[in-house]
């Protein structure tokens, strides 16, 4: 059964069949309506806008492809679906290139019509939230190509426009993969310093002898291999802002020259003794618990009070599912266009989308734009990507149990009565997420088609 009743018109000059049809079609939840020739579908289409079209290419008078044409100028949402007698496919081919969704030959099975009729609806719901997504993306969920739609999200975006336009030095915290270069640069690019430039330095990606040269600069014979005076990412920095990204790895020594440098606004290069003022707005960045590092004398604590002057922290995407749509849309529209700007557009099902909803995603945002990245590559030219184009890791990952009560009273419980209540939740799930489809809650639930509808019945679902 449909979550949401569809409207349907049926177009058929053969009244037992429309009538037998229009019949099943309703057991099923749809709202049919009738139409015994092209004349009378084209008016009933005036007066009202179905969701479905089912006609007949063979009709007196106007013929089916006529009705799907006229149909689609007035409502090019809609699902249409002729069905064609005379077994050749080639004018429901030339249906289908005019708008049609799909084609069924009489004499036709009903279950496979359903089918048809579901997969065309699925796809036609996911090219509306594939819009709405699109518009969202456009206007208040996101913030400098950083994209949320959840409370913390919204919140980050919020704080993100205070301190852009101040001076202080912000702490980014974060698992690996959280964005935390994103944020840093969408601080700057909002900030009166936008002019000047934005400067990366990875602390745990230089060796502990390379990275105080590489912050500070060094002039020419400091040491070994240094032929020539150069400059620092910190000096390269000067006007804008410099991030140092994983922060805690630097070395006892370099931060204390870091603290001396934010203190007294000026620093010197390695091998030279002439100090070099500087205007820069330093953000840190870490993935570390510096709080722990501080307790077991890893980390200096007043560096640490320096640079967590506004602390902004990014939560792990396991703590925000409900912007994975929104993520995984942004994605698309940017490889699509890098890795093959002809292909149109693409969707994930919604088994694929539930799927990557429930895993837990341990390298956060990048491992989740990995992810699409690979499946957009291994579809090409398909326009939607299913749950099987998954790695294996999501696709085998099942969504977590019904929300069932499992303590064990003092007083007891009947656990016949128990059991009973979380099967008949499950199947009433099962039967949610297929939109009626028995065959496929079976399949959901690892059992037969038959086995389920006696447990339908047996639980008057």
């Amino acid at each position: 059964m449909t979550d949401t009743k569809s409207h349907l018109l049926l177009v058929e000059d053969e009244v037992a069949l429309r009538e037998a049809t229009a019949e099943r079609l309703e057991e099923q939840g749809y709202l049919v309506a009738q139409a015994g020739s092209g004349e009378e579908a084209l008016e009933r289409l005036s007066d009202f806008a179905f969701d479905v079209v089912i006609t007949d290419l063979r009709l007196p008078g106007i013929d089916g492809t006529a009705v799907i044409e006229t149909t689609l100028e007035r409502y090019p949402d809609i699902v249409g679906v002729v069905v064609t007698g005379y077994g050749t496919v080639k004018d429901a081919v030339e249906a289908i290139k005019r708008g049609a969704s799909d084609f069924i030959t009489k004499p036709f099975q009903f279950d496979h019509l359903l089918h048809i009729l579901t997969s065309a609806l699925e796809q036609r719901r996911l090219r509306s939230e594939n819009a709405y997504l699109r518009s969202q993306l456009e206007e208040r969920y996101r913030f400098e190509g950083i994209v949320g739609r959840s409370p913390p999200m919204q919140r980050l975006f919020a704080l993100l426009e205070t301190v852009a336009g101040t001076s202080s030095t912000i702490l980014v915290t974060g698992e690996t993969g959280t964005g935390k270069e994103l944020v840093a640069r969408a601080i700057h690019h909002n900030s009166p310093r936008r002019a000047h430039r934005f400067v990366a330095l990875n602390c745990g990606a230089i060796p502990d002898t390379l990275l105080e040269a590489e912050l500070f600069g060094h002039v020419r014979g400091a040491f070994t291999g240094a032929v020539s005076t150069r400059v620092g990412r910190l000096e390269r920095a000067n006007g804008g802002t410099l991030l140092l990204d994983e922060v805690g790895a630097m070395t006892p020594s370099l931060q204390a020259k870091l603290l001396r440098t934010l203190q007294e606004r000026e620093f010197e290069r390695v091998g030279d003794s002439r100090p070099i003022a500087v205007d820069v707005r330093v953000i840190a960045a870490t993935n570390s618990n510096l709080g722990q590092m501080i307790e077991t004398g890893q980390f200096r604590e007043d560096l640490y009070y320096r640079l967590n002057v506004i602390p902004i922290h990014l939560p792990p995407l396991r703590e925000r599912r409900e912007d994975i749509p929104l993520l995984v849309q942004t994605f698309l529209l940017s490889l699509t266009l890098r890795m093959d700007p002809t292909r149109g557009d693409v969707v994930f099902s919604q088994e694929a989308m539930r799927a990557m909803m429930a895993f837990e995603w341990p390298g956060n945002v990048r491992q989740l734009e990995n992810v699409v990245e690979r499946a957009l590559a291994l579809t090409p030219g398909r326009p939607q990507i299913d749950v099987d184009d998954l790695p294996d890791e999501i696709r085998m990952r099942r969504s977590p149990p019904a929300n069932v009560a499992l303590d064990l009273p003092d007083e007891g419980l009947d656990l016949a009565l128990y059991l009973k209540h979380i099967e008949r939740e499950l199947i009433r799930r099962s039967l949610e997420r297929t939109q009626g489809n028995k065959q496929k809650a079976a399949q959901l639930l690892n059992v037969k088609r038959t086995t389920l509808i006696e447990k339908v019945k047996r639980l008057a679902l």
